[in-house]
C-alpha cells in the first residue's frame, strides 16, 4: 500500500546525486544510528503518553509530537535512501585528470584559488569544497594540468587554467 506524501514531504526530496566521502558515510550511519535507537522510541513513547489524554483533534501536544515523529521518519528514510546508494568519494591520484574528489588549484586573472570537488551533499563554498554538478566543478572535471577552461560567470568570460590537480 502506497501511503500518500504530505506537501512538506513532497517539496523535501533528497537530491539524486549519491556521491559522498567514506567520512560523511560515516556521520550519516551515526546519525541513522542515533535516530534509530535513541530518537525515535523516545518521541514514540512521548506520542502515546499524549495520546493518552484523550481527544486527538483538541490535544495540541500530541499533534506536535507526532509532527516531530513524521519528521523524524522522514529524516530515517532520506539518510537509508542516501546510504543505500552511496556512491564512495575515493582520494585521487596526484596529477590525473580532474574527477570527482579532486583539489584543484586554478589560476583566474593572476590570482589563484584552490577548489575540491565533492558531492552536492557536502559542498561548502566559503572553504573551496564545490559540486560536481555545479557550473565551475562540472567545467573543470575531465581536464588536466595547464587546460585553459573558459567560462562564462555573470555574462562575463573567465579562465580557469588548471595548475595543480591533487
Amino acid at each position: 500500500m502506497q501511503i500518500p506524501k504530505r506537501r512538506s514531504e513532497q517539496n523535501n526530496q533528497t537530491s539524486s546525486d549519491y556521491h559522498i566521502t567514506a567520512p560523511k558515510a560515516a556521520d550519516y550511519k551515526k546519525e541513522l544510528e542515533r535516530l534509530l535507537k535513541i530518537v525515535r522510541p523516545r518521541l514514540a513513547e512521548e506520542v502515546a503518553e499524549h495520546a493518552k489524554l484523550g481527544d486527538f483533534s483538541e490535544n495540541a501536544a500530541y499533534q506536535i509530537a507526532k509532527g516531530k515523529l513524521r519528521g523524524i521518519n522522514h529524516r530515517i528514510l532520506v539518510l537509508e535512501d542516501l546510504l543505500n546508494n552511496a556512491i564512495i568519494i575515493h582520494e585521487c591520484r596526484p596529477g590525473s585528470r580532474v574527477q570527482i574528489g579532486s583539489k584543484v588549484t586554478v589560476a583566474i586573472n593572476k590570482t589563484q584559488k584552490t577548489y575540491q570537488i565533492l558531492g552536492s551533499q557536502e559542498t561548502n563554498p566559503q572553504k573551496g569544497i564545490i559540486s560536481h554538478l555545479s557550473p565551475i566543478g562540472s567545467a573543470l572535471l575531465g581536464h588536466k594540468i595547464n587546460d585553459e577552461v573558459k567560462m562564462e560567470i555573470n555574462g562575463k568570460k573567465v579562465i580557469y587554467k588548471i595548475i595543480k590537480i591533487n
